[in-house]
């Protein structure tokens, strides 16, 4: 993999020339910042900018009030290969926190579309409507311990509005979820983000993470797409190394508001 140009086609796709990210969502372009204001349930933030060190403390102030104008909390997400290198310090001093560093890794799409399988006794079920829904967003509270309303409006919303962009698994041994993910594919770009892949405790170790990949790759296959994108967790980080994805750069949330 050419990691710069990979690199350099992933900021241009998926940051500087961004679509909303579901239903009542808009992208909003200020100088160097590229930004989308959503709803209370739908994510605001920063997507992307060309800052230096002239123009950043400027520009963090009018992301501030644009977003606290509307009522909104919001997260500014800082690359590791973003400008200028005290973006985060700076985010910091105007009042952010961040949150805990994760990497951007991408794989070659026909690296992962192996037929492997689930344990036996475990389906695939993908979640079309609200009581598939549930079933991914009971997963996700087992797995990651946190709440998963905005993930419920969020994924329904999005089901209803504009299905062919997401698509949401569930693992099921007999009844019971056991492991879920998402991804969500981006019309025009080359890439398909793996999201919220997670597995209850009593479940991990057994290949569901894999087969979810390996699932989620064969749709984007067949809907066209190149590359596979993860903001991965250290826990995540090395699973996908050693399925062939590689680490680009690195991704901080600096999250403004409660």
């Amino acid at each position: 993999m050419d990691h710069p140009a990979v690199l350099a086609r992933y900021d241009r796709e998926m940051r500087e020339n961004a679509r909303p990210d579901g239903p009542g969502a808009r992208i909003e372009r200020a100088g160097a910042v590229v930004r989308q204001v959503a709803d209370a349930h739908g994510w605001n933030g920063v997507l992307w900018s060309g800052l230096d060190a002239a123009g950043a403390g400027r520009a963090i102030r009018d992301q501030i009030a644009r977003f606290t104008g509307l009522g909104r909390d919001f997260e500014w997400k800082v690359y590791g290969h973003d400008g200028p290198a005290d973006l985060g310090d700076r985010l910091l001093a105007a009042g952010f926190r961040a949150e805990p560093e994760e990497t951007l890794m991408v794989g070659e799409v026909s690296g992962q579309v192996a037929a492997v399988r689930p344990p036996a006794g475990v389906r695939l079920v993908r979640a079309t409507g609200p009581a598939g829904v549930d079933l991914v967003v009971d997963v996700h509270e087992r797995a990651f311990g946190t709440d998963g309303t905005r993930l419920r409006h969020r994924l329904l919303a999005r089901l209803a509005a504009d299905p062919g962009t997401v698509v949401a698994v569930v693992a099921l041994a007999g009844a019971e979820p056991v492991s879920a993910a998402r991804m969500e594919l981006v019309p025009g770009t080359g890439f398909a983000g793996l999201w919220g892949g997670g597995t209850v405790e009593a479940w991990r170790g057994r290949g569901l993470y894999r087969a979810l990949v390996a699932h989620r790759a064969r749709v984007a296959a067949a809907e066209g797409f190149r590359h596979l994108q993860v903001d991965a967790s250290p826990m995540s980080r090395p699973i996908l190394a050693r399925l062939g994805f590689h680490a680009l750069s690195t991704t901080t949330p600096y999250v403004y508001g409660n």
